[in-house]
């Protein structure tokens, strides 16, 4: 059997991954949470019984290595972190306290045997983007953000890591992932939490700014095949989706899905946290999904027909 760590696995995305891997009898999964920004309701359902859940917080070495020496984990899918654009802006030591927990997670892997880490990064560590699709080989770095740059080296302490003692890694790269768990920090949910209540649609700026929009089972799918089929090993992924769309738009998309009565209003533009494009090249992830991404529109009636949106935003 092999037993894997998730480590923030009561957030959106991390859950929504241990469940994945909870699916599959030869797996026994634990999941790490602090609960900062993770939730007790986002965990996965009964009935597996391979998962357990320990509340513990992977920047403290005392609490995540008890975990540790308890289970010999074959492999780590590291995806605790201080999230959300507002939250990571307010409290930007506490995300570059992320740093300890990813040296946490990388000393105890290479000493416990574990014979890969999965690291959860993002789309802000292209910055500013410098070209387009970008593409995981050209990283301009320059992002002067805390979580980018948590995020940044990380990726170089997983290289590291590989190159000295042999402790393989793959870093998959986030863009804008939505669905139904995830909490109203984030643009679709807030959009959408707002359209719903035909209350007014806050946009930051003009809203031309651009994002691709990459549905939960799109990139729970993704990062498993890459697992399973043991795919860029010791290398890095974006997972994302493939139509560029302006915030603009995205609003009136979820005006239009939702049948709401919303009126767009324009606020100034945040000094910080809003880059002016994003879009991945997806040849990677086109690779691990082997299908087509699920159209944006038929991804947001998911989430307003899975009922569970409200009740946990």
């Amino acid at each position: 059997m092999r037993k894997i760590l998730v480590t923030g696995g009561a957030g959106f995305i991390g859950s929504s991954l241990a469940g994945k891997l909870a699916e599959d009898p030869d797996n026994y999964v634990v999941i790490v949470d602090n609960l900062l920004t993770g939730s007790i309701k986002k965990l996965p359902e009964s009935p597996y019984r391979n998962l357990r859940f320990i509340k513990c917080d992977v920047n403290h070495f005392d609490d995540i290595s008890s975990v540790f020496f308890a289970y010999t984990f074959d492999y780590v899918f590291h995806y605790a972190a201080v999230v959300g654009v507002k939250r990571t802006l307010s409290h930007p030591v506490m995300v570059l306290e992320d740093i300890t927990g990813i040296k946490n997670i990388l000393n105890l892997s290479k000493n416990t045997g574990v014979k890969r880490v999965y690291f959860s990064s993002s789309s802000e560590v292209y910055g500013e983007p410098v070209e387009f699709p970008q593409n995981e080989e050209t990283t301009p770095l320059n992002s002067r953000l805390p979580y980018a740059i948590v995020k940044n080296v990380g990726e170089a302490y997983l290289r590291s890591y590989q190159r000295e003692f042999g402790l393989e890694f793959t870093i998959f790269r986030f863009f804008n992932t939505y669905g139904p768990k995830q909490s109203r920090d984030f643009v679709i949910s807030k959009f959408l939490y707002a359209a719903l209540q035909n209350s007014e649609i806050t946009i930051y700026g003009n809203g031309k700014q651009t994002r691709t929009f990459c549905y939960i089972d799109d990139n729970i799918e993704a990062c498993c095949n890459a697992f399973y089929n043991n795919m860029f090993v010791n290398d890095v992924a974006n997972i994302g989706g493939k139509k560029e769309i302006t915030v603009l738009e995205l609003a009136d998309i979820i005006i239009k899905v939702t049948g709401s009565s919303s009126k767009i209003v324009h606020a100034a533009e945040l000094k910080e946290g809003h880059m002016t494009r994003r879009q991945p090249d997806i040849s990677k992830m086109n690779l691990l999904l082997k299908r087509e991404p699920t159209p944006f529109e038929t991804g947001l009636k998911r989430v307003i027909d899975e009922g569970q949106f409200i009740s946990l935003i």
